[in-house]
């Protein structure tokens, strides 16, 4: 993992193997942005003239590298673009600064140590430059042959080692809970990554629940799986038909963090659908190599209630993942066959594709019976929703109006873009089935609004519910930008962990 630290140390005194400083585009080209002073100066105010002349904009994620300054005990400047300067007095976007700092971190790979000069103006600027940093630092090499030395890795550079903060004060409170919120929510983030990334022949049902076990008993989570018979004896109708045609046996993971100070209880649920072949109505050729990303959603609450533990979040929060291999075969569910769901609902299965919301739904339910103040799920759900809002946006759905926006809302401020979408009643009436209580299929037109008033009919009455669709963001299939990697992104998890955070504040309903 890649240290984070806090320094108040003076740039051309710091040793390191890089320092990296702001750059933002200005009306006459680029500007220097603060927290480079003591570099600037080395160049007697000409650093902006000298990044221009090497062709820097101060573009969003444009990096430029150069010797540093005589004088400077370290070697290399790496020289990032912060998108357009803000208007005068205005402070640096945070997620600007994340997205700069990632983009370093991510040039830095092989360097110990960087340095990072980026503009401190307060407490939530430091946490944004770590955070960003330490994602962005992030790389997953675990099947590549790399030797048995990190010095050794012929197929890539070991992640940069530490990130030091410069003008943040190590003694300072804020500051100080900021870079350990920032590590935290980074390395549980990062943790989903790992997870997304791994192959499904090492990560079925059985093995995610037992990464789920450990790191509960690591910091003090209580921990539930119920295997197959447990499933088969509580009636899990729907996690049961999902998994029937695997060798690999569903799990149902409940992930209990409480705090002797809680208010509010939340309830996380996550799809874990750790490979989806479509089962019996089987996904066509080029829709198969990247769908061990289906497990997403639970990879987002297993991280999110983690890390709401090594934070010490005044709220309770109850993590539902709801894990199985869809898989055809003899003995695998079938267009037609009808599922009695954990609630006592039948449900006509269509299509065995649309599998995610079958295993949600007897989570949903399990969800609604310990009575949260509010239920989340997060799912990679549809491709109607991939379609709708593109590869890094993902789609937020809800019973209750002001909750949405809510969502909304801290999804936004946390970086992560979302975008509420309706739930229209008439689409409803497309799901009803001649055989059973609900089908699992309804208009095409929509899709991804269907699936969401499916799960809807598995919420506990009364109960506060919002659905996040993650299809597009959760997997980058295209290549890295700002601290987003290439492959599993953990999508979903800030939002979780800011919704947590709001509601132990008392400021989340």
């Amino acid at each position: 993992m890649t240290a984070l630290t806090l320094s108040t140390a003076a740039a051309p005194g710091l040793r390191a193997d890089a320092i990296v400083i702001g750059v933002a585009k200005g009306d006459k080209g680029p500007v220097v942005a603060p927290g480079a002073e003591a570099v600037d100066k080395a160049y007697d105010g000409g650093l902006a003239g000298v990044l221009e002349t090497l062709g820097a904009s101060g573009a969003e994620g444009e990096v430029t590298k150069l010797p540093a300054p005589a004088g400077f005990k370290t070697p290399l400047l790496v020289a990032v673009g912060l998108g357009a300067r803000p208007e005068k007095d205005a402070e640096y976007d945070a997620e600007a600064l994340r997205r700069a700092a990632g983009a370093a971190a991510r040039a830095l790979a092989g360097a110990k140590k960087a340095a990072f000069a980026l503009p401190v103006a307060d407490a939530a600027s430091v946490g944004a430059i770590g955070e960003g940093a330490l994602l962005g630092a992030y790389s997953f090499d675990v099947y590549k042959d790399n030797g048995k030395d990190a010095k050794d890795k012929k197929n890539g550079k070991a992640p940069l080692a530490e990130v030091a903060v410069l003008g943040a004060k190590p003694r300072d409170k804020a500051h100080k809970a900021a870079a350990e919120r920032a590590t935290a929510v980074s390395e549980e983030l990062n943790r989903a990554r790992d997870l997304v990334n791994t192959p499904p022949n090492d990560l079925n049902p059985e093995a995610f629940a037992a990464v789920a076990q450990a790191a509960a008993k690591e910091h003090g989570i209580k921990v539930q799986v119920l295997d197959e018979k447990a499933l088969a004896k509580g009636g899990y109708g729907g996690i049961l038909g999902v998994g029937a045609g695997s060798a690999s046996a569903p799990r149902l993971v409940k992930l209990s963090y409480t705090s002797s100070k809680a208010k509010k209880h939340l309830a996380f649920v996550g799809k874990g659908i750790t490979y989806d072949s479509g089962g019996i109505s089987l996904k066509p050729a080029g829709h198969n190599e990247t769908m061990k990303c289906d497990m997403s959603g639970a990879a987002a609450v297993f991280a999110a209630v983690v890390a709401a533990a090594r934070l010490g979040l005044e709220v309770n929060v109850t993590g539902w993942l709801a894990l199985a291999e869809n898989m055809p075969s003899g003995s695998a569910t079938r267009p037609g066959d009808v599922l009695r769901m954990y609630s006592g609902k039948t449900v006509e299965v269509l299509n065995t594709d649309a599998e995610g919301r079958l295993v949600l739904a007897d989570a949903l339910w399990a969800a609604s019976e310990e009575k949260p103040d509010a239920i989340v799920d997060v799912a990679t759900l549809t491709g109607a929703m991939m379609l709708a809002l593109g590869n890094r946006t993902f789609g937020v759905m809800a019973n209750d109006e002001a909750f949405r926006s809510a969502v909304h809302e801290a999804a936004e401020e946390v970086g992560e873009a979302a975008w509420p979408m309706p739930l229209p009643e008439h689409l409803r009436k497309g799901m009803d089935s001649a055989t059973a209580d609900i089908a699992n299929m309804g208009e095409r037109m929509g899709g991804g609004l269907v699936a969401g008033l499916f799960l809807r009919e598995f919420v506990g009455e009364g109960i506060t519910w919002a659905h996040l669709d993650i299809a597009g963001p959760a997997f980058n299939e295209q290549g890295p930008f700002g601290y987003t990697p290439k492959g599993g992104t953990g999508s979903g998890v800030r939002t979780l962990v800011r919704l947590a955070e709001l509601t132990a504040a008392g400021d989340l309903g």
